[in-house]
């Protein structure tokens, strides 16, 4: 089986399990990234890195063969042999316009995952120790970006300390809220830090979600990519992690460079995952 590709078939199986299951690494909280919020970049600093559009990331016929319907998918990396990694962005504490501009004039592929507490704090709302956000549009900003807006919870707790209702009030209230705002109800779920059980599983299928999608690597403070994989290097199919946070902006333009200077391409992991996953009725 190709490295990086986790594919849970069995919630059946993993019900049995009396531990917790144990995702990726957990997500590194704000406060662990910085002492202070640094000001915002200028949006000459959010400037398209590249001249030229990047492709769609539309996967090639027959690239990606459907999986199997055996229990909750639940999707860690795509099964591709290309050079195309797969670009997710959490929370939504940081709403910066020269990030969202950098998506428009480039046309980088990119799924979000907002929780309601990020996307509608209030300005100077803390966001753990030491980080402090403010916020510059709530949901208009996340509906304007144009990309895929799916379901990371309400609140962002750790859901193996929940019971199944208290996990479907988290999960199936996101899918409200992002229904109301953005217009089209979200279709994958990202547990927050990682951190779900076979209850999370129930919980995201009854909450009408096609897949649970956790992530190979995480991309921290000047653009560093944070591998799982023991040889640290990208892989064809990788899904990274980012965070809304600052500064973003200059952390984005500059991950772009260095994932294309290693001759991988942005792919659109809801394109993919439409090929990869088993039909509904």
């Amino acid at each position: 089986m190709r490295r990086g590709f986790a594919i849970i078939l069995s919630a059946l199986v993993l019900s049995a399990c009396s531990a917790p299951v144990a995702g990726p690494p957990p997500e590194a909280a704000p406060s662990q990234s910085a002492p202070s919020r640094p000001a915002a970049p200028p949006l000459e600093a959010a400037a398209s890195p590249s001249p030229s559009p990047t492709p769609s990331g539309l996967p090639r016929p027959g690239e990606v063969r459907r999986m199997k319907q055996d229990g909750f998918p639940v999707i860690s990396s795509v099964p591709t042999e290309r050079k195309v990694v797969f670009l997710t962005i959490d929370d939504g504490w940081e709403q910066d316009p020269g990030f969202a501009r950098i998506i428009r004039e480039r046309g980088i592929p990119i799924t979000v995952f907002p929780t309601r507490d990020a996307v509608e704090a209030k300005g100077g709302q803390e966001a753990g120790e030491g980080w402090t956000y403010v916020g510059a549009g709530g949901w208009p900003y996340f509906k304007d970006l144009g990309v895929p807006i799916e379901n990371h919870t309400l609140t962002h707790p750790d859901l193996r300390t929940l019971g199944l209702e208290a996990q479907k009030a988290e999960i199936c209230g996101a899918a409200k809220v992002i229904g109301r705002h953005i217009g089209r109800a979200p279709e994958l779920f990202r547990p927050p830090f990682g951190s779900w059980n076979s209850t999370t599983l129930t919980a995201a299928e009854k909450c009408g979600m096609r897949a649970m999608v956790l992530w190979t690597a995480s991309v921290q403070t000047n653009a560093r990519i944070a591998y799982q994989a023991t040889d640290k290097q990208l892989h064809p199919g990788d899904i990274l992690l980012l965070h809304f946070r600052p500064p973003l902006a200059k952390d984005f333009a500059r991950l772009v460079r260095k994932v294309e200077r290693r001759g991988f391409s942005f792919g659109d992991l809801g394109a993919y995952l439409d090929q990869l996953l088993p039909t509904t009725s």
